[in-house]
């Protein structure tokens, strides 16, 4: 695979790219709802403030900018056929490259906000000045657009990918009647924000206005700093189910009531939990999550009545992911049949996984080899068990990712880490993919 001989990636270059992604990482770090912490939520004023900045960085590298009917911040760099900006340069279809700038509560510095800036930077490596003397421009056959997604975690209204499903046109209006916390509507701030609910279905993009999606995020697992290795292909972005389920037993004194006697519910949503870990560590590539457990009535002297838990099941592929759940119901039949216990459960999320195009993983492959030219043999190639915005975007274009090394893994947690060595390979990395697509022929 070849790639187009274009714009200069010197190693100085690139460095300094990285240092200004991760400058912009701390500076982004203090925009936050939380004294102390970091915590950036939709449509807040805290995510009005990372907009306008996204905007400000986006016209610093000649793109032009819009923030669109959801509130994600899009940044365009137009392709130039060495007339200058014509009508159909600016009509032309576009790689998307980008990541979220929300956040979990207590949140990290890097988990999708590092993918946004390394974006701005390709485009400041990448770009070339117009032929009309105005700006920059892609030297490339298709435009490079930089989008800022606005609601990837769905902390605050409890939906994820608000943002990135209204570009892919999966929007549900039954959306706008969810609230948060404090019982405000998501219709309500989005027009606090100053987004008119009306407009939503502007937001859409059509797969013809795009060459495609890639997005460079750091691993939020182990596996690369276990390989002691900088850089990963995706190969596909994890399938995942979740389920609030309940057991119901008898509320009785704790004090009268004797072992045989008993039907603790708690209990038994505790064997479940357990079996939830048993199963998944016995399964190849599936991971199961017990997040939320609560006791009722919730005395100290009252055997558990009923029991509330939540599981979150993922898997590299869908069908893996639905027979361990089918083991693990009639694991929980055997469970609570044995404790005189009822159970069910009730699905609050689906989503297949996300295949990432074997195009894009060739080209992000040669741009790690690019970025890596002494790497023994082929770059890793992981699965991310964590969803991202590719998962709604893959509904209208191909989608491809690179990953990161983040030392131990950790991820949503103030301790996430990436090294600024690692952030400037991933930029030229990013950066050669992007040059070996559009030496692709259309």
């Amino acid at each position: 695979m070849t790639r187009t001989l274009l714009p200069d990636l010197t190693p100085d270059r690139v460095a300094a790219a990285a240092r200004r992604v991760m400058a912009r990482c701390d500076e982004l770090a203090r925009v936050t709802a939380a004294p102390g912490e970091i915590e950036r939520v939709y449509l807040s004023t805290e995510h009005a403030r990372v907009n306008r900045l996204a905007a400000e960085w986006m016209r610093e590298v000649g793109m032009s900018t819009r923030q669109d009917a959801a509130g994600n911040q899009i940044g365009r760099l137009h392709p130039s056929t060495g007339s200058g900006h014509r009508a159909s340069d600016r009509d032309a279809p576009a790689l998307m490259i980008g990541s979220h700038l929300d956040t979990v509560p207590d949140a990290g510095r890097f988990d999708g906000i590092v993918g946004v800036l390394m974006a701005l930077e390709v485009v400041r490596l990448l770009r070339v000045p117009s032929p009309s003397g105005e700006g920059s421009v892609s030297p490339l056959p298709f435009a490079i657009e930089v989008v800022a997604f606005s609601d990837e975690e769905g902390t605050r209204f409890g939906k994820a990918l608000l943002g990135s499903s209204a570009v892919a046109g999966t929007w549900n209006d039954d959306w706008w009647q969810l609230t948060d916390a404090d019982g405000t509507t998501l219709r309500q701030a989005a027009l606090e924000f100053g987004l008119d609910p009306g407009r939503i279905g502007e937001a859409a993009r059509r797969p013809d206005e795009l060459v495609g999606y890639l997005e460079a995020h750091i691993e939020q697992g182990p596996e690369l700093d276990r390989r002691g290795e900088s850089l990963a292909v995706v190969s596909s972005i994890a399938s995942a189910r979740r389920f609030q389920l309940v057991v119901e037993g008898e509320a009785r004194h704790a004090g009268g009531t004797p072992y045989d006697m008993r039907h603790d519910a708690l209990l038994g949503a505790s064997e479940a939990a357990l079996a939830v870990e048993r199963i998944c560590r016995g399964e190849h590539h599936v991971i199961g999550t017990v997040g939320q457990l609560e006791a009722f009535p919730g005395a100290v002297n009252i055997v558990p009545g009923e029991a509330h838990f939540s599981l979150d099941l993922r898997g590299e592929f869908d069908g893996e992911r639905d027979r361990v759940w089918d083991s693990l119901s009639r694991e929980l039949d055997v469970i609570m049949g044995r404790r005189g216990l009822r159970w069910r459960s009730r699905e609050v999320h689906n989503a297949a996984a996300v295949m990432c195009a074997p195009l894009l993983q060739d080209v992000i492959r040669a741009g790690i080899r690019g970025a890596l030219p002494d790497l023994p043999g082929d770059p890793a190639t992981l699965f991310s068990p964590a969803g991202h915005d590719g998962m709604s975007i893959g509904a209208i274009t191909d989608v491809g990712m690179l990953f990161l090394r983040n030392p131990d893994g950790i991820s949503h947690h103030p301790d996430e880490a990436v090294s600024a060595a690692d952030v400037a390979l991933g930029i030229r990395a990013l950066a050669e993919s992007v040059l070996h697509l559009a030496a692709e022929p259309r």
